[in-house]
């Protein structure tokens, strides 16, 4: 099984941080492969920007589709451009902020979010309401870092958002929190799991659940079980107008 986790930024600065954080998780059979876009702007921190990176998106899962990957992992707690991916690709398309709240109940009955920064959080919690999970989500909060800082001093921010989860916890009665930035959870894991006093409460990693769906998801593909519906929401153009779907295809695997 081969998946492609693309980290949506410009930049390969946090291609190794993530692989780190992966690699452990994984189940035997499992490769998984870390890419980024090169593409300004860099970061997605601001509205305009994510429309734009969006379409880098958009390319990157058309081609790990012909890379031959088994699914496709859009590593940004926004889920930038999962809708539009699924409707572009047959492969497994899993954004870290769905994947995680969808599969809370196991980790504890009521959750909260923690995020990277104040911006996000408005996102997250539009996010959180559009996938119909408002009802059990406590409350959404951020650490105040951007994503560009994190990677200087991922120590510092683990504990951060550590300190963040434990006070949401306690002032909301939430029993797990979601850290909803990918960067600010992958920091957690690796600072964690040398520090024990970081330990002790429930939090989920939007990138390790994110790629156990997608290994769910991609061994369903294999026996021909992820029969995703194409009559509705995920329809695509082709069925429509092949025409259409043809010259949107040809825009986004253009070099």
């Amino acid at each position: 099984m081969r998946i492609c986790f693309l980290n949506p930024f410009g930049t390969p600065a946090y291609d190794q941080l993530i692989y780190d954080v992966l690699t452990p998780s994984l189940q035997s059979g499992t490769e998984v492969e870390v890419r980024h876009l090169d593409i300004v702007p860099e970061n997605m921190d601001y509205f305009a920007a994510k429309h734009l990176v969006e379409v880098g998106i958009m390319k990157a899962a058309v081609q790990a589709e012909k890379d031959g990957f088994d699914a496709f992992v859009i590593g940004c707690c926004y889920d930038p451009g999962l809708t539009q991916c699924r409707e572009l690709v047959n492969i497994p398309v899993v954004g870290p902020l769905e994947a995680s709240i969808m599969n809370t109940r196991p980790f504890g009955h009521r959750y909260a979010v923690v995020t990277d920064h104040h911006k996000a959080a408005t996102e997250i919690a539009d996010r959180v309401r559009i996938y119909g999970q408002e009802q059990n989500c406590k409350a959404v909060s951020h650490v105040g870092w951007f994503i560009y800082d994190m990677i200087k001093d991922p120590a510092v921010v683990a504990k951060d958002a550590y300190d963040t989860s434990l006070r949401i916890m306690k002032e909301t009665g939430a029993e797990t929190v979601v850290i909803a930035c990918t960067i600010v959870s992958a920091c957690y894991e690796i600072t964690a799991a040398k520090d024990e006093s970081l330990r002790g409460i429930s939090v989920i990693d939007p990138n390790i659940i994110a790629v156990k769906q997608a290994e769910m998801l991609a061994s369903l593909n294999a026996v021909g079980q992820y029969r995703i519906a194409r009559t509705g929401y995920y329809q695509q153009l082709a069925t429509h107008s092949p025409e259409q779907a043809e010259e949107l295809y040809a825009l986004l695997t253009e070099k």
